[in-house]
């Protein structure tokens, strides 16, 4: 890279439903200046051109949601024109991707990974949707078991257990939102962006 000329950046968030990567990819993005792109929304955006209208909040648990999810493993051009579209802009630089896919198909890039048990997951699911426990565990099983599927017969790997793409592994568990923003601003400055720490002042 010359000398003067900005280095681009393309950093990943992914982790399982609820993990909160959508949350912190959008704060992360604003802070540094990056475009933001979300798989999510990209398919939001080709099931209303399927005719689906996913204008409700929590509308992926909703049972139009889980129509379109059992659509996309049906027929596999909906992630593939997803995964094409971020591809196509990861190459651009200067992006955060909140992806499930990217990790494993983009060859460059930070990759982060939120962990985040079933029971956590669920209760930011229920508080994000107004829904119950209970709905939200029946929607987390039944999201993440058919899209581990989808990713599986389509690119071969397996989300939520290969974890060799990632730089980072974050365990979400016991952190806020705030606090698991401002740690990952740390490790961007640092791994990333390689800003040296400041020597604390005497």
């Amino acid at each position: 890279m010359s000398r003067g000329k900005k280095k681009a950046i393309v950093i990943c968030v992914a982790g399982l439903t609820g993990c909160g990567k959508s949350t912190v990819a959008t704060r992360l993005a604003k802070k540094y200046g990056l475009k933001h792109l979300s798989g999510g929304t990209t398919l939001k955006q080709l099931a209303i051109e399927a005719g689906y209208q996913p204008h409700e909040i929590g509308w992926w648990e909703t049972r139009e949601g889980a129509k379109f999810l059992k659509h996309r493993f049906e027929d596999p051009k909906f992630d593939r024109h997803v995964d094409e579209q971020l591809l196509k802009q990861a190459e651009r630089g200067n992006v955060i991707l909140d992806s499930w896919t990217m990790p494993w198909l983009l060859g460059k890039g930070f990759k982060i990974w939120l962990e985040a048990s079933p029971k956590v997951r669920a209760r930011r699911l229920a508080r994000r949707d107004g829904i119950s426990i209970k709905e939200a565990i029946e929607a987390i099983n039944e999201k993440d078991e058919t899209t581990r599927r989808i990713y599986r017969d389509l690119y071969g790997f397996k989300l939520g257990e290969d974890f060799s793409p990632f730089n980072l592994i974050l365990d979400v568990n016991l952190l806020d939102t705030e606090e698991v923003f401002k740690t990952l601003c740390l490790v961007i400055d640092r791994l990333v962006l390689e800003k040296q720490p400041q020597a604390p002042s005497r």
